[in-house]
């Protein structure tokens, strides 16, 4: 069975650590766990941050300390280079950001989202009725 692989890009301040900026804040439990097995499952993770020069250095460096080097980095894949005349979005299947509509989701729902894990559902109670005791 072939395993289908995505190219995710992911921001950093807010989401990888906390919001910092332009300090790094600590980073957020369990997103380098969760970055490290997304990259061994074969996707590609591109850091895709407002973060420029020394700032953006600064933080692909603490991820690279921290196991996490980028398929990426502000771009769709390593060689591109930026042409103004064109759109600065970049071709990925996913983004992971903490400005995501509801927010950002723990990094084990987002796992799970991405590998088809499905999270156990909550067992709803069924309230009896009053007469329930004469069935």
């Amino acid at each position: 069975m072939i395993k289908e692989t995505f190219t995710i890009a992911v921001d950093f301040d807010g989401t990888i650590v906390e919001d910092a900026y332009p300090k790094i804040g600590r980073p957020i439990i369990f997103a380098f766990d969760t970055l490290k097995r997304l990259q061994n499952d074969g996707h590609r993770l591109i850091l895709w941050t407002y973060r420029k020069g020394r700032t953006l250095q600064e933080a692909v460096d603490f991820c690279k300390e921290n196991g996490i080097e980028f398929y990426a980095v502000n771009n769709s894949f390593p060689e591109e280079e930026f042409d103004t005349s064109h759109s600065r979005k970049i071709n990925a299947d996913i983004f992971i950001d903490d400005r995501n509509i509801g927010g950002l989701k723990s990094w084990g729902e987002i796992y799970q989202i991405l590998t088809g894990e499905a999270a156990p559902k909550k067992s709803k109670l069924h309230k009896k009725g009053f007469f329930s005791f004469l069935k």
